[in-house]
Protein backbone atom coordinates (compact mmCIF):
# COMPACT_ATOMS: atom_id res chain seq x y z
CA UNK A 1 0.00 0.00 0.00
CA UNK A 2 2.69 2.83 0.61
CA UNK A 3 4.62 1.82 -2.49
CA UNK A 4 1.31 3.41 -4.18
CA UNK A 5 1.86 7.02 -5.91
CA UNK A 6 -1.36 8.33 -4.53
CA UNK A 7 -0.66 7.35 -1.11
CA UNK A 8 2.91 8.73 -1.35
CA UNK A 9 1.49 12.13 -2.31
CA UNK A 10 -1.11 12.02 0.38
CA UNK A 11 1.14 11.11 3.16
CA UNK A 12 3.26 13.58 1.65
CA UNK A 13 0.34 16.08 1.77
CA UNK A 14 -0.18 15.25 5.22
CA UNK A 15 3.38 15.59 6.66
CA UNK A 16 3.25 19.12 5.92
CA UNK A 17 1.34 20.53 7.96
CA UNK A 18 2.73 17.61 10.68
CA UNK A 19 6.03 19.07 10.27
CA UNK A 20 4.92 22.16 10.73
CA UNK A 21 3.11 21.63 13.90
CA UNK A 22 6.21 19.09 14.85
CA UNK A 23 8.31 22.27 14.85
CA UNK A 24 6.02 24.42 16.71
CA UNK A 25 6.08 21.80 19.40
CA UNK A 26 10.14 21.54 19.34
CA UNK A 27 10.22 25.12 19.90
CA UNK A 28 7.73 25.54 22.48
CA UNK A 29 9.78 22.47 24.33
CA UNK A 30 12.83 24.48 23.62
CA UNK A 31 11.49 27.64 25.71
CA UNK A 32 10.52 25.78 28.36
CA UNK A 33 13.84 23.93 28.56
CA UNK A 34 15.33 27.33 28.08
CA UNK A 35 13.29 28.64 31.04
CA UNK A 36 14.04 26.17 33.42
CA UNK A 37 17.88 26.64 32.76
CA UNK A 38 17.34 30.22 33.07
CA UNK A 39 15.65 29.19 36.87
CA UNK A 40 18.55 27.47 37.80
CA UNK A 41 21.06 29.92 37.18
CA UNK A 42 18.62 32.41 39.18
CA UNK A 43 19.40 30.06 41.86
CA UNK A 44 23.12 30.15 41.69
CA UNK A 45 22.87 34.07 41.21
CA UNK A 46 21.01 34.29 44.46
CA UNK A 47 23.47 32.54 46.04
CA UNK A 48 26.12 34.62 45.07
CA UNK A 49 24.30 37.64 45.70
CA UNK A 50 23.66 36.35 49.58
CA UNK A 51 27.86 36.28 49.83
CA UNK A 52 28.81 39.81 48.78
CA UNK A 53 30.90 41.78 50.99
CA UNK A 54 30.36 45.34 51.96
CA UNK A 55 33.00 46.40 49.94
CA UNK A 56 31.07 45.22 46.93
CA UNK A 57 27.97 46.34 47.21
CA UNK A 58 29.90 50.07 47.40
CA UNK A 59 31.62 49.18 44.16
CA UNK A 60 28.11 48.00 43.00
CA UNK A 61 26.67 51.16 44.51
CA UNK A 62 28.85 53.83 42.51
CA UNK A 63 28.74 52.08 39.53
CA UNK A 64 25.03 52.74 40.02
CA UNK A 65 24.57 56.45 40.19
CA UNK A 66 27.37 56.17 37.24
CA UNK A 67 25.24 54.51 35.12
CA UNK A 68 21.91 56.73 36.48
CA UNK A 69 23.09 59.56 34.40
CA UNK A 70 20.74 60.59 31.87
CA UNK A 71 19.69 63.62 30.05
CA UNK A 72 16.70 65.30 30.86
CA UNK A 73 14.90 64.84 27.11
CA UNK A 74 14.37 68.66 26.87
CA UNK A 75 17.70 70.04 26.10
CA UNK A 76 16.70 71.03 22.30
CA UNK A 77 12.95 71.75 22.92
CA UNK A 78 13.12 73.47 26.34
CA UNK A 79 10.55 73.85 28.43
CA UNK A 80 8.17 75.66 25.57
CA UNK A 81 4.34 73.76 25.39
CA UNK A 82 3.81 71.31 22.68
CA UNK A 83 2.43 72.84 19.79
CA UNK A 84 2.14 72.60 15.66
CA UNK A 85 1.55 75.99 14.01
CA UNK A 86 1.48 74.98 10.48
CA UNK A 87 -0.89 71.76 10.59
CA UNK A 88 1.92 69.16 9.34
CA UNK A 89 1.03 66.75 12.25
CA UNK A 90 -1.97 64.73 14.03
CA UNK A 91 -2.33 63.77 17.37
CA UNK A 92 0.54 65.23 18.82
CA UNK A 93 -0.54 64.86 22.06
CA UNK A 94 -2.43 61.80 22.02
CA UNK A 95 -1.10 57.80 22.28
CA UNK A 96 -3.40 55.41 21.02
CA UNK A 97 -5.04 52.90 23.25
CA UNK A 98 -4.39 49.59 23.99
CA UNK A 99 -6.83 47.42 21.56
CA UNK A 100 -7.38 43.83 21.90
CA UNK A 101 -7.75 42.94 18.48
CA UNK A 102 -5.02 44.26 16.62
CA UNK A 103 -6.07 47.54 14.16
CA UNK A 104 -5.82 46.20 10.71
CA UNK A 105 -5.16 49.50 7.53
CA UNK A 106 -8.09 50.21 6.28
CA UNK A 107 -9.36 50.09 2.13
CA UNK A 108 -8.45 52.74 0.30
CA UNK A 109 -11.51 54.01 -2.00
CA UNK A 110 -10.23 54.24 -5.61
CA UNK A 111 -11.44 57.68 -8.01
CA UNK A 112 -12.98 57.34 -10.82
CA UNK A 113 -15.51 54.69 -10.64
CA UNK A 114 -18.18 54.98 -12.36
CA UNK A 115 -21.76 54.88 -10.10
CA UNK A 116 -23.92 53.15 -12.17
CA UNK A 117 -21.28 50.41 -12.50
CA UNK A 118 -20.77 50.26 -9.21
CA UNK A 119 -24.52 49.66 -8.66
CA UNK A 120 -24.19 46.67 -11.44
CA UNK A 121 -21.72 44.87 -9.72
CA UNK A 122 -23.11 45.45 -5.89
CA UNK A 123 -26.17 44.21 -7.54
CA UNK A 124 -24.18 41.19 -8.52
CA UNK A 125 -22.10 40.55 -5.14
CA UNK A 126 -26.06 40.79 -3.56
CA UNK A 127 -26.92 38.16 -5.25
CA UNK A 128 -24.30 36.38 -4.48
CA UNK A 129 -24.12 36.36 -0.87
CA UNK A 130 -27.71 35.93 -1.07
CA UNK A 131 -27.58 32.19 -2.68
CA UNK A 132 -24.53 31.65 -0.55
CA UNK A 133 -27.04 31.79 2.57
CA UNK A 134 -29.70 30.23 0.92
CA UNK A 135 -27.73 26.98 -0.48
CA UNK A 136 -25.33 26.79 2.72
CA UNK A 137 -28.37 26.64 4.88
CA UNK A 138 -29.92 23.79 2.50
CA UNK A 139 -25.98 22.38 3.15
CA UNK A 140 -26.70 22.72 7.10
CA UNK A 141 -30.01 20.83 7.18
CA UNK A 142 -28.32 17.88 5.23
CA UNK A 143 -25.40 17.86 7.23
CA UNK A 144 -28.14 17.21 10.02
CA UNK A 145 -29.82 14.52 7.96
CA UNK A 146 -26.87 12.42 8.53
CA UNK A 147 -27.04 12.40 12.45
CA UNK A 148 -31.10 12.35 12.40
CA UNK A 149 -32.32 11.07 9.41
CA UNK A 150 -35.92 10.86 10.23
CA UNK A 151 -36.11 14.80 10.93
CA UNK A 152 -38.45 14.94 8.51
CA UNK A 153 -41.02 13.02 6.51
CA UNK A 154 -41.56 15.57 3.40
CA UNK A 155 -40.49 14.48 -0.08
CA UNK A 156 -39.30 18.40 -1.15
CA UNK A 157 -37.30 17.99 1.32
CA UNK A 158 -35.63 14.75 1.01
CA UNK A 159 -31.72 13.75 0.72
CA UNK A 160 -32.18 13.58 -3.06
CA UNK A 161 -33.55 16.30 -3.94
CA UNK A 162 -31.87 18.67 -1.40
CA UNK A 163 -28.59 18.05 -1.84
CA UNK A 164 -28.47 18.92 -5.78
CA UNK A 165 -30.25 21.95 -4.52
CA UNK A 166 -27.31 23.11 -2.30
CA UNK A 167 -24.80 22.29 -5.03
CA UNK A 168 -26.17 23.70 -7.99
CA UNK A 169 -27.42 27.11 -5.86
CA UNK A 170 -23.98 27.04 -4.44
CA UNK A 171 -22.24 26.61 -8.02
CA UNK A 172 -24.41 29.07 -10.17
CA UNK A 173 -26.11 31.27 -7.74
CA UNK A 174 -23.08 31.61 -5.36
CA UNK A 175 -19.30 31.15 -6.92
CA UNK A 176 -20.97 32.31 -10.23
CA UNK A 177 -22.34 35.52 -9.76
CA UNK A 178 -19.75 36.97 -7.22
CA UNK A 179 -17.46 35.82 -10.11
CA UNK A 180 -19.07 37.54 -12.76
CA UNK A 181 -19.62 40.56 -10.10
CA UNK A 182 -15.96 40.68 -9.75
CA UNK A 183 -15.46 40.45 -13.14
CA UNK A 184 -17.48 43.30 -14.34
CA UNK A 185 -14.70 45.51 -12.12
CA UNK A 186 -11.44 43.72 -13.25
CA UNK A 187 -11.81 43.58 -17.04
CA UNK A 188 -13.01 47.31 -17.75
CA UNK A 189 -10.09 48.53 -15.03
CA UNK A 190 -7.52 46.67 -16.54
CA UNK A 191 -8.49 47.39 -20.16
CA UNK A 192 -8.33 51.37 -18.96
CA UNK A 193 -11.42 51.96 -20.44
CA UNK A 194 -15.35 51.78 -19.36
CA UNK A 195 -17.82 48.71 -19.56
CA UNK A 196 -19.29 48.53 -22.92
CA UNK A 197 -22.55 47.84 -21.94
CA UNK A 198 -24.10 47.99 -18.70
CA UNK A 199 -27.72 46.40 -19.63
CA UNK A 200 -26.16 43.90 -20.82
CA UNK A 201 -24.68 43.26 -17.13
CA UNK A 202 -28.56 43.62 -15.92
CA UNK A 203 -29.83 40.94 -18.58
CA UNK A 204 -26.90 38.54 -17.42
CA UNK A 205 -27.79 39.20 -13.62
CA UNK A 206 -31.54 38.86 -14.09
CA UNK A 207 -30.64 35.20 -15.88
CA UNK A 208 -28.53 33.64 -13.83
CA UNK A 209 -31.15 34.38 -10.78
CA UNK A 210 -34.07 33.12 -12.69
CA UNK A 211 -31.78 29.84 -13.84
CA UNK A 212 -31.24 29.45 -10.15
CA UNK A 213 -34.56 29.90 -8.90
CA UNK A 214 -36.63 27.80 -11.58
CA UNK A 215 -33.74 24.89 -10.84
CA UNK A 216 -34.15 24.67 -7.64
CA UNK A 217 -38.00 24.66 -7.46
CA UNK A 218 -38.04 22.06 -10.55
CA UNK A 219 -35.14 19.62 -8.43
CA UNK A 220 -37.57 20.15 -5.24
CA UNK A 221 -40.54 18.88 -7.53
CA UNK A 222 -38.12 15.93 -8.55
CA UNK A 223 -37.71 17.30 -12.17
CA UNK A 224 -34.08 16.71 -12.94
CA UNK A 225 -31.77 16.11 -15.55
CA UNK A 226 -31.34 12.22 -14.28
CA UNK A 227 -28.49 12.00 -12.02
CA UNK A 228 -25.88 13.48 -13.67
CA UNK A 229 -23.62 14.97 -10.51
CA UNK A 230 -24.07 19.32 -10.69
CA UNK A 231 -25.70 18.36 -14.09
CA UNK A 232 -29.31 18.07 -12.54
CA UNK A 233 -31.04 20.78 -14.22
CA UNK A 234 -33.16 20.16 -17.07
CA UNK A 235 -31.97 21.79 -20.12
CA UNK A 236 -34.48 24.34 -20.33
CA UNK A 237 -33.33 25.85 -17.38
CA UNK A 238 -29.58 25.40 -17.69
CA UNK A 239 -30.43 27.08 -21.41
CA UNK A 240 -30.91 30.43 -19.58
CA UNK A 241 -27.87 30.46 -17.87
CA UNK A 242 -25.97 29.27 -21.06
CA UNK A 243 -27.21 32.72 -22.20
CA UNK A 244 -26.62 34.43 -19.36
CA UNK A 245 -23.10 33.98 -19.53
CA UNK A 246 -23.05 34.26 -23.60
CA UNK A 247 -24.69 37.76 -23.20
CA UNK A 248 -21.27 39.22 -20.89
CA UNK A 249 -19.16 37.49 -22.70
CA UNK A 250 -19.85 39.34 -25.87
CA UNK A 251 -20.01 42.43 -23.02
CA UNK A 252 -16.08 41.29 -22.05
CA UNK A 253 -14.93 41.24 -25.53
CA UNK A 254 -16.00 44.62 -26.79
CA UNK A 255 -14.42 46.20 -23.69
CA UNK A 256 -11.18 44.97 -24.36
CA UNK A 257 -11.67 45.61 -27.81
CA UNK A 258 -11.72 49.07 -26.85
CA UNK A 259 -8.80 48.90 -24.69
CA UNK A 260 -6.35 51.87 -24.52
CA UNK A 261 -3.36 49.08 -23.61
CA UNK A 262 -2.01 47.56 -25.89
CA UNK A 263 -1.02 44.41 -24.05
CA UNK A 264 -4.17 42.38 -22.97
CA UNK A 265 -3.48 41.84 -18.95
CA UNK A 266 -3.21 37.53 -18.09
CA UNK A 267 -6.27 38.49 -15.97
CA UNK A 268 -8.58 38.69 -18.64
CA UNK A 269 -6.83 35.39 -20.72
CA UNK A 270 -8.11 33.41 -17.67
CA UNK A 271 -11.63 35.15 -17.15
CA UNK A 272 -12.46 35.21 -20.85
CA UNK A 273 -11.44 31.08 -21.35
CA UNK A 274 -13.21 30.48 -18.74
CA UNK A 275 -16.28 31.79 -19.92
CA UNK A 276 -15.39 30.34 -23.57
CA UNK A 277 -14.94 27.00 -21.43
CA UNK A 278 -18.17 26.71 -19.65
CA UNK A 279 -20.29 27.26 -22.65
CA UNK A 280 -18.36 24.29 -24.55
CA UNK A 281 -18.83 22.15 -21.41
CA UNK A 282 -22.30 22.85 -21.08
CA UNK A 283 -23.01 21.90 -24.70
CA UNK A 284 -21.29 18.82 -24.39
CA UNK A 285 -23.00 17.88 -21.33
CA UNK A 286 -26.60 18.69 -22.77
CA UNK A 287 -26.25 17.49 -26.21
CA UNK A 288 -29.19 15.08 -26.52
CA UNK A 289 -27.13 11.90 -28.29
CA UNK A 290 -24.67 11.71 -25.27
CA UNK A 291 -27.80 11.32 -22.71
CA UNK A 292 -27.47 7.47 -22.20
CA UNK A 293 -25.21 4.69 -21.78
CA UNK A 294 -21.59 4.55 -21.72
CA UNK A 295 -20.64 8.10 -23.65
CA UNK A 296 -22.71 9.55 -20.77
CA UNK A 297 -21.16 8.65 -18.18
CA UNK A 298 -17.73 9.80 -20.30
CA UNK A 299 -19.67 12.65 -20.92
CA UNK A 300 -20.31 12.86 -17.23
CA UNK A 301 -16.68 12.74 -16.04
CA UNK A 302 -15.56 15.55 -18.76
CA UNK A 303 -18.62 17.95 -17.31
CA UNK A 304 -18.12 17.94 -13.53
CA UNK A 305 -14.38 18.32 -13.74
CA UNK A 306 -14.53 20.91 -16.43
CA UNK A 307 -17.11 22.67 -14.26
CA UNK A 308 -14.89 23.24 -11.33
CA UNK A 309 -11.34 23.41 -13.20
CA UNK A 310 -11.99 25.48 -16.36
CA UNK A 311 -14.98 27.54 -15.43
CA UNK A 312 -14.76 28.49 -11.49
CA UNK A 313 -10.86 27.91 -10.76
CA UNK A 314 -9.72 29.11 -13.92
CA UNK A 315 -11.87 32.35 -13.68
CA UNK A 316 -10.88 32.51 -9.94
CA UNK A 317 -7.17 32.38 -10.68
CA UNK A 318 -7.44 35.15 -13.36
CA UNK A 319 -8.95 37.36 -10.70
CA UNK A 320 -5.85 36.32 -8.13
CA UNK A 321 -4.14 37.63 -10.82
CA UNK A 322 -5.53 41.05 -10.55
CA UNK A 323 -6.15 41.47 -7.09
CA UNK A 324 -2.87 40.15 -5.53
CA UNK A 325 -0.42 42.18 -7.36
CA UNK A 326 -2.91 45.46 -6.56
CA UNK A 327 -3.37 44.63 -2.81
CA UNK A 328 0.22 44.01 -1.98
CA UNK A 329 1.16 47.01 -4.31
CA UNK A 330 4.08 45.20 -6.76
CA UNK A 331 3.59 43.55 -9.77
CA UNK A 332 2.74 39.94 -10.16
CA UNK A 333 6.32 37.75 -9.53
CA UNK A 334 6.55 36.21 -12.99
CA UNK A 335 4.38 37.08 -16.09
CA UNK A 336 5.44 33.86 -17.89
CA UNK A 337 4.59 31.70 -15.06
CA UNK A 338 1.25 32.73 -15.00
CA UNK A 339 0.86 32.00 -18.87
CA UNK A 340 2.63 28.62 -18.44
CA UNK A 341 0.17 28.00 -16.11
CA UNK A 342 -2.79 28.88 -17.95
CA UNK A 343 -1.51 27.22 -21.20
CA UNK A 344 -0.70 23.79 -19.05
CA UNK A 345 -3.78 24.05 -17.32
CA UNK A 346 -5.83 23.79 -20.58
CA UNK A 347 -3.56 20.93 -22.11
CA UNK A 348 -3.62 18.71 -18.86
CA UNK A 349 -6.87 19.73 -17.39
CA UNK A 350 -9.40 18.80 -20.30
CA UNK A 351 -8.24 15.18 -20.03
CA UNK A 352 -8.70 14.42 -16.71
CA UNK A 353 -12.61 13.80 -16.39
CA UNK A 354 -12.50 9.97 -16.52
CA UNK A 355 -10.30 9.36 -13.46
CA UNK A 356 -13.70 9.31 -11.56
CA UNK A 357 -14.41 6.19 -13.00
CA UNK A 358 -11.39 4.04 -13.06
CA UNK A 359 -12.48 0.32 -12.89
CA UNK A 360 -15.70 1.16 -14.73
CA UNK A 361 -16.40 0.04 -18.18
CA UNK A 362 -14.79 2.93 -19.99
CA UNK A 363 -11.59 2.13 -22.48
CA UNK A 364 -8.94 1.49 -20.37
CA UNK A 365 -6.59 3.62 -22.30
CA UNK A 366 -8.92 6.59 -21.60
CA UNK A 367 -8.55 6.11 -18.22
CA UNK A 368 -5.05 5.99 -18.46
CA UNK A 369 -4.66 9.08 -20.43
CA UNK A 370 -7.09 10.58 -17.03
CA UNK A 371 -4.50 9.59 -14.68
CA UNK A 372 -1.86 10.76 -16.97
CA UNK A 373 -3.66 14.04 -17.04
CA UNK A 374 -3.90 13.88 -13.21
CA UNK A 375 -0.40 13.46 -13.10
CA UNK A 376 0.52 16.88 -15.90
CA UNK A 377 -1.91 18.78 -13.50
CA UNK A 378 1.17 19.37 -10.97
CA UNK A 379 3.24 22.08 -13.49
CA UNK A 380 -0.05 24.34 -13.47
CA UNK A 381 -0.37 24.06 -9.85
CA UNK A 382 2.84 24.51 -9.13
CA UNK A 383 3.55 27.10 -11.13
CA UNK A 384 0.39 29.38 -10.26
CA UNK A 385 0.89 28.79 -6.04
CA UNK A 386 4.82 29.54 -6.81
CA UNK A 387 3.83 32.87 -8.28
CA UNK A 388 1.48 33.68 -6.23
CA UNK A 389 3.70 33.11 -2.95
CA UNK A 390 6.73 34.67 -4.66
CA UNK A 391 4.76 37.74 -5.05
CA UNK A 392 4.17 37.92 -1.46
CA UNK A 393 8.15 37.50 -0.89
CA UNK A 394 9.10 41.02 0.91
CA UNK A 395 5.49 41.59 1.76
CA UNK A 396 4.36 39.24 4.47
CA UNK A 397 4.22 41.53 7.49
CA UNK A 398 1.76 43.06 5.23
CA UNK A 399 -0.55 39.82 6.57
CA UNK A 400 -1.05 40.82 9.97
CA UNK A 401 -1.85 44.42 9.18
CA UNK A 402 -4.47 43.41 6.42
CA UNK A 403 -8.18 41.77 7.21
CA UNK A 404 -8.52 40.74 3.09
CA UNK A 405 -4.59 39.15 2.83
CA UNK A 406 -5.37 36.20 5.33
CA UNK A 407 -7.93 34.87 2.64
CA UNK A 408 -5.96 35.17 -0.28
CA UNK A 409 -3.09 32.66 1.63
CA UNK A 410 -5.95 30.55 2.11
CA UNK A 411 -6.83 30.60 -0.78
CA UNK A 412 -3.51 30.05 -2.12
CA UNK A 413 -2.51 27.14 0.17
CA UNK A 414 -5.75 25.14 -0.48
CA UNK A 415 -4.92 25.84 -4.03
CA UNK A 416 -2.24 23.73 -3.61
CA UNK A 417 -3.12 21.19 -1.92
CA UNK A 418 -6.49 20.42 -2.72
CA UNK A 419 -5.18 20.37 -6.51
CA UNK A 420 -2.48 17.87 -5.49
CA UNK A 421 -4.67 15.87 -3.63
CA UNK A 422 -6.83 15.56 -6.61
CA UNK A 423 -3.99 14.47 -8.75
CA UNK A 424 -3.30 11.26 -5.65
CA UNK A 425 -7.12 10.30 -5.83
CA UNK A 426 -6.68 9.58 -9.51
CA UNK A 427 -4.07 7.19 -9.08
CA UNK A 428 -5.88 3.54 -9.11
CA UNK A 429 -4.91 2.38 -6.05
CA UNK A 430 -6.17 5.51 -4.22
CA UNK A 431 -9.30 5.48 -6.34
CA UNK A 432 -9.96 1.82 -5.42
CA UNK A 433 -10.02 2.96 -1.74
CA UNK A 434 -11.73 6.39 -1.66
CA UNK A 435 -13.91 6.24 -4.68
CA UNK A 436 -17.39 6.26 -3.60
CA UNK A 437 -16.91 7.13 0.07
CA UNK A 438 -17.40 10.39 1.52
CA UNK A 439 -13.61 11.08 1.22
CA UNK A 440 -14.67 12.40 -2.26
CA UNK A 441 -16.85 15.14 -0.67
CA UNK A 442 -14.31 16.15 1.49
CA UNK A 443 -12.26 16.80 -1.33
CA UNK A 444 -14.55 18.90 -3.28
CA UNK A 445 -15.40 20.99 -0.33
CA UNK A 446 -11.02 21.65 0.14
CA UNK A 447 -11.42 22.70 -3.86
CA UNK A 448 -14.59 24.80 -4.37
CA UNK A 449 -14.63 26.15 -0.83
CA UNK A 450 -11.25 26.39 0.57
CA UNK A 451 -9.92 27.44 -2.92
CA UNK A 452 -12.84 29.45 -4.51
CA UNK A 453 -15.16 30.54 -1.93
CA UNK A 454 -12.10 31.86 0.53
CA UNK A 455 -10.56 33.70 -2.66
CA UNK A 456 -13.78 34.98 -4.06
CA UNK A 457 -13.76 36.43 -0.26
CA UNK A 458 -11.04 37.74 -0.02
CA UNK A 459 -11.86 39.81 -3.41
CA UNK A 460 -15.19 41.12 -2.16
CA UNK A 461 -13.75 42.16 0.85
CA UNK A 462 -10.79 44.11 -0.60
CA UNK A 463 -13.38 45.59 -3.44
CA UNK A 464 -16.53 46.11 -1.62
CA UNK A 465 -15.52 48.82 0.47
CA UNK A 466 -13.71 50.69 -2.15
CA UNK A 467 -17.05 51.27 -4.19
CA UNK A 468 -19.32 51.87 -1.14
CA UNK A 469 -16.07 53.48 1.03
CA UNK A 470 -17.23 51.68 4.32
CA UNK A 471 -15.59 49.22 5.99
CA UNK A 472 -16.88 45.96 7.90
CA UNK A 473 -16.12 45.73 11.38
CA UNK A 474 -12.78 44.16 11.74
CA UNK A 475 -13.66 41.51 14.53
CA UNK A 476 -16.47 39.77 12.39
CA UNK A 477 -14.09 39.87 9.28
CA UNK A 478 -11.75 37.77 12.03
CA UNK A 479 -14.46 35.40 13.11
CA UNK A 480 -15.87 35.01 9.73
CA UNK A 481 -12.50 34.02 8.28
CA UNK A 482 -11.42 31.24 11.65
CA UNK A 483 -14.95 29.99 11.55
CA UNK A 484 -14.73 29.16 7.92
CA UNK A 485 -11.08 27.64 8.36
CA UNK A 486 -11.86 25.79 11.33
CA UNK A 487 -15.17 24.78 9.88
CA UNK A 488 -13.91 23.23 6.97
CA UNK A 489 -11.00 21.13 8.51
CA UNK A 490 -13.77 19.96 11.37
CA UNK A 491 -15.75 18.96 8.03
CA UNK A 492 -12.69 17.65 5.76
CA UNK A 493 -10.66 15.58 7.92
CA UNK A 494 -12.08 13.45 9.92
CA UNK A 495 -14.34 12.31 6.00
CA UNK A 496 -10.93 11.76 4.46
CA UNK A 497 -10.18 9.61 7.63
CA UNK A 498 -13.83 7.79 7.77
CA UNK A 499 -13.69 7.15 4.28
CA UNK A 500 -10.11 5.80 4.54
CA UNK A 501 -11.03 3.14 6.63
CA UNK A 502 -14.27 2.70 4.86
CA UNK A 503 -12.78 2.11 1.90
CA UNK A 504 -10.28 -0.72 3.14
CA UNK A 505 -13.28 -2.28 4.65
CA UNK A 506 -15.34 -2.51 0.92
CA UNK A 507 -11.86 -3.91 -0.19
CA UNK A 508 -11.75 -6.72 2.49
CA UNK A 509 -15.59 -7.52 2.04
CA UNK A 510 -17.20 -6.48 5.37
CA UNK A 511 -20.58 -6.00 5.43
CA UNK A 512 -21.56 -2.89 3.96
CA UNK A 513 -23.49 -1.84 7.15
CA UNK A 514 -20.51 -2.00 9.31
CA UNK A 515 -18.94 0.53 6.70
CA UNK A 516 -21.80 2.65 7.49
CA UNK A 517 -21.79 2.32 11.58
CA UNK A 518 -17.90 3.52 11.51
CA UNK A 519 -19.02 6.57 9.03
CA UNK A 520 -21.35 7.70 12.16
CA UNK A 521 -19.57 9.56 14.24
CA UNK A 522 -17.28 11.10 11.03
CA UNK A 523 -20.53 12.22 9.84
CA UNK A 524 -21.04 14.23 13.12
CA UNK A 525 -17.87 15.99 12.64
CA UNK A 526 -19.07 16.62 9.38
CA UNK A 527 -22.52 18.39 10.58
CA UNK A 528 -20.47 20.13 13.71
CA UNK A 529 -17.69 21.49 10.40
CA UNK A 530 -20.64 22.53 8.49
CA UNK A 531 -22.39 23.87 11.02
CA UNK A 532 -19.20 26.71 11.99
CA UNK A 533 -19.22 27.24 8.10
CA UNK A 534 -23.02 28.25 7.70
CA UNK A 535 -22.22 30.79 10.66
CA UNK A 536 -19.48 32.13 9.11
CA UNK A 537 -21.61 32.79 6.23
CA UNK A 538 -24.37 34.46 8.18
CA UNK A 539 -21.48 36.52 9.53
CA UNK A 540 -20.35 37.70 6.10
CA UNK A 541 -23.84 38.18 4.72
CA UNK A 542 -23.54 41.17 7.92
CA UNK A 543 -20.56 42.43 6.95
CA UNK A 544 -21.51 42.66 3.39
CA UNK A 545 -24.94 44.32 4.61
CA UNK A 546 -22.52 46.68 6.65
CA UNK A 547 -20.23 47.60 3.84
CA UNK A 548 -23.51 48.46 1.80
CA UNK A 549 -25.96 49.92 3.60
CA UNK A 550 -27.54 53.19 3.36
CA UNK A 551 -27.43 54.55 6.78
CA UNK A 552 -26.92 57.94 7.32
CA UNK A 553 -24.17 58.36 9.81
CA UNK A 554 -24.08 60.62 12.79
CA UNK A 555 -20.79 62.34 12.19
CA UNK A 556 -19.05 64.55 15.54
CA UNK A 557 -16.50 66.87 14.25
CA UNK A 558 -12.95 66.42 15.19
CA UNK A 559 -10.71 68.33 13.43
CA UNK A 560 -9.64 72.10 14.33
CA UNK A 561 -11.94 73.23 11.13
CA UNK A 562 -14.58 71.24 11.14
CA UNK A 563 -14.79 72.13 14.92
CA UNK A 564 -14.74 75.79 14.43
CA UNK A 565 -17.21 75.15 10.91
CA UNK A 566 -19.58 74.02 13.60
CA UNK A 567 -19.47 76.15 16.08
CA UNK A 568 -20.18 78.79 13.52
CA UNK A 569 -23.28 77.10 12.37
CA UNK A 570 -24.61 76.64 15.72
CA UNK A 571 -24.09 80.06 16.13
CA UNK A 572 -25.43 81.59 13.29
CA UNK A 573 -28.89 79.01 14.16
CA UNK A 574 -28.61 80.42 18.13
CA UNK A 575 -28.87 84.01 16.48
CA UNK A 576 -31.61 83.44 14.39
CA UNK A 577 -34.09 81.75 16.88
CA UNK A 578 -33.65 84.49 19.00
Amino acid sequence: MLSEGGIIITLGLIIIPVLAALLIVIYKIYGIVYILKRKKELEVFNDTLKGLSPKEVQHLEHRKRELGFGLLNNELSGTIILSDSRGLIDNISNAEELRFVEKKKKSQPRPHIDPPLTKLILWYLGCAVFWLLFGTTVGEYLGIKFVAPDVDHISWLSFGRLRPVHTNSVFWGWASMAMLGLAYYVVPRISNTTIANLKMGYYSLILINATVVIGSLSLMAGINNGGGEYREYIWPVMILFGVAIIISLINFIKTIAKRSTKEIYVSNWYLISAMMFLLVIAVVAYWPTWQSGLGETIVQGYYMHQGVGMWFMLFSLGLMYYFLPQQLNKPIYSYSLGILAFWTQILFYTLIGTHHFIFSAIPWWLQTVAIVGSAGMVIPVVAGTTNFLMTFKGSWNKLSGSYTLPFYLIGIIFYFTGSLQGTAEAFRFTNLIWHFTDFTVAHSHLTMYGIISFMLWGFIYTLVPRLTGKEPSQILVGAHFWLALIGLLFYTFPLMYGSTLRGLMWMEAKPFIDSVELMAPYWLWRAIGGSLMWLSHILFAYNFYAMTKHKKEISIPSSPSEILKAKSELDKASKILA
